[in-house]
This record gives C-alpha cells, sequence and structure tokens, in this order.
C-alpha cells in the first residue's frame, strides 16, 4: 500500500500531531497484517520536523519492521529529517 503523508497535512512538525496521526494511521489506514509492504510518499509535504517523524516513521518502521519503504523526497527538509531520525 501507498501511504501518503500530505493526508496528514502540508507541514508536519509537532510531537503530539505526529503521535496523534499515527495513532489513526494505526487505527484506520495502515494494514492489519504487519507484512504488508507500505511505501511512504512525502509528495505535497512541505516541511517535515524530526519530532513529527519520530512519532510517526520510528513505530512505524518498528511495527511493520523489514516491509516499509520510505519513497525518495527531493524536499530539503524530508531528507534532513530522515537522516536525523535513521541515524538513531
Amino acid at each position: 500500500m501507498r501511504l501518503e503523508l500530505k493526508k496528514f497535512g502540508t507541514v508536519l512538525t509537532s510531537r503530539p500531531s505526529g503521535k496523534e496521526a499515527y495513532l489513526a494511521a494505526k487505527a484506520y489506514t495502515l494494514p492489519k497484517d504487519v507484512a504488508e509492504k507500505i511505501e511512504v510518499d512525502f509528495a505535497g509535504v512541505e516541511v517535515l520536523a524530526p519530532s513529527w517523524a519520530d512519532e510517526f516513521i520510528t513505530p512505524l518502521l518498528a511495527d511493520f519492521f523489514g516491509n516499509v519503504t520510505l519513497l525518495p523526497s527531493a524536499n530539503a527538509s524530508v531528507k534532513a529529517t530522515l537522516e536525523i531520525i535513521l541515524k538513531k
């Protein structure tokens, strides 16, 4: 499945909204089968902050271990944020 982050907004910045977005996605959008492949699409996202990404992408990667692909983005804030959270 393709998960379009722009559905959660174009400016993704706060830790509480990242956590809320992940819980909503888990309840209504994400597959129940953790073996299903997920592609995370950053198209349309203008700003992605490390705090939001840490609350959304980090648990997504943990819950669907090995089945998540982060699609490439030309957006500088997306690139920088992914470098930060993936170094953990």
